[in-house]
């Protein structure tokens, strides 16, 4: 039987990892100009990181995690989410302390698990990119952080973004609102789906993102939200909005988004990339107030988005977006004969130490078939290296696509290629 990769996984191969690699270093580049930091959490975390964070009657934890039992008995999950282990970390390593500069700024990027039925976008192991921001209430962070995620996708190139946006409000806010769900649905409790059905003990406010028909027809008229906000929160989701059109970012209210975690407060958003008819969720976030302290924390304010890669470079090839990825080689050698073997190695070697991406012939063929090589690599420049060139030291450097040639002597060509690369190029 041949073996092959588990259900909801992929094989990441090189031409693939090439468009990971920029739209991870595009990233890089974005949240350095933020001021954040890479933080790396393990791959596994203590269940109760992710049980007592996320929330105990969200899908995550009922239906989706990855948890077994190790050898010392400890209960174990593969990380499902991103901002759970981030809050663990900051508090475990005291990031809260008086001497550390506030607000906390933190990027991570890396493979998350959810036992879940794969689709395209959306598999069993998938990579995220999150921030975290700790330490702040200032409405502004939270617009900060959204243009942030926005600037992300204009440097990328995606296309027909739009920001739904929406506020959960404070504690008191939220409570309240939750009570208004209950007494809104609970005379329409049989016509809801059984998950929702259940979510109305549980976590009422889920029914409102259902994609059950169902769930959508009975929620349609439900009260907003928005109406249930305190003083306190309109005025911080009033200064939200007010923020982003100064940035000119415009954006849309869903009083129906609510987003799957129990753990936000005030705003929560998520970015919609238009692909084709329908829109798909390419980034999502919001404020996380009460988190540092449920991990044995100080209060402190916490803001951040997570985006799935998968579902990023989906909506890129969907939207026929181009990505500059570099995949010229500079120079193939072109071996002949046993005897240039050793000379060979020592010439890609050099070139590899000067800077210059180089490679040769291993296989012993024929010139045409390693000149094919030098095609599909789109080398920039070909040497042939032969017995008359290891015994003479004179060597040719060819313009792949020019064919203009210059002659030069190895020595040069291990000491100083750069020159003579630009003299082949020219």
């Amino acid at each position: 039987m041949q073996l092959q990769k588990p259900k909801g996984t992929q094989d990441i191969l090189p031409a693939d990892s090439a468009k990971w690699q920029y739209v991870e270093a595009v990233a890089r580049d974005t949240f350095k100009k933020y001021h954040y930091g890479e933080i790396r959490t393990p791959i596994f975390e203590h269940y109760e990181v992710i049980s007592r964070s996320v929330g105990d009657t969200t899908d995550i934890v009922t239906k989706e995690m990855y948890d077994f039992y190790d050898k010392g008995e400890r209960h174990i999950t593969l990380r499902p989410e991103g901002t759970a282990p981030v809050v663990r970390s900051y508090v475990e390593n005291k990031l809260f302390a008086p001497e550390v500069q506030k607000p906390v700024k933190m990027y991570y990027m890396g493979p998350m698990f959810r036992y879940e039925r794969p689709q395209a976008g959306r598999l069993r192991e998938f990579h995220q990119i999150g921030v975290e921001c700790f330490g702040s209430k200032n409405p502004a962070t939270d617009v900060e952080t959204i243009a942030m995620a926005y600037q992300l996708f204009s440097a990328l190139g995606v296309k027909d973004v739009t920001l739904h946006l929406n506020s959960l409000g404070n504690t008191a806010s939220r409570a309240a609102y939750r009570q208004a769900l209950i007494d809104y649905l609970t005379p329409m409790r049989d016509s809801l789906s059984k998950d929702s059905q259940r979510r109305l003990e549980e976590n009422p406010l889920r029914v409102l993102d259902s994609k059950e028909e169902e769930d959508q027809a009975a929620v349609a008229h439900a009260p907003s939200i928005l109406d249930y906000l305190d003083e306190e929160s309109q005025a911080h989701f009033a200064a939200v909005c007010e923020m982003l059109e100064g940035l000119a970012i415009s954006y849309v209210i869903d009083t129906n988004m609510v987003r799957g975690l129990d753990y936000y407060n005030h705003t929560i958003f998520e970015f919609m990339a238009k692909v084709g008819k329908s829109e798909l969720t390419i980034c999502a976030g919001g404020r996380y107030d009460g988190l540092v302290d449920y991990f044995g924390g100080p209060k402190t304010a916490g803001f951040g988005f997570g985006l799935g890669l998968e579902r990023l470079l989906l909506i890129l090839d969907k939207q026929g977006t181009e990505l500059p990825v570099e995949e010229n080689l500079d120079v193939y050698i072109a071996v002949l004969g046993k005897k240039a073997n050793g000379k060979a190695l020592e010439l890609v070697q050099a070139l590899r130490r000067q800077g210059f991406s180089a490679e040769r012939d291993y296989l012993g063929r024929k010139i045409k078939a390693q000149f094919k090589s030098a095609d599909s690599f789109r080398a920039a420049a070909v040497i042939t290296l032969g017995e008359t060139e290891v015994e003479t030291g004179q060597i040719t450097i060819k313009n792949n696509a020019t064919r203009k040639e210059v002659r030069a002597s190895f020595e040069d060509l291990v000491t100083d290629f750069a020159a003579i690369f630009e003299k082949v190029l020219s």
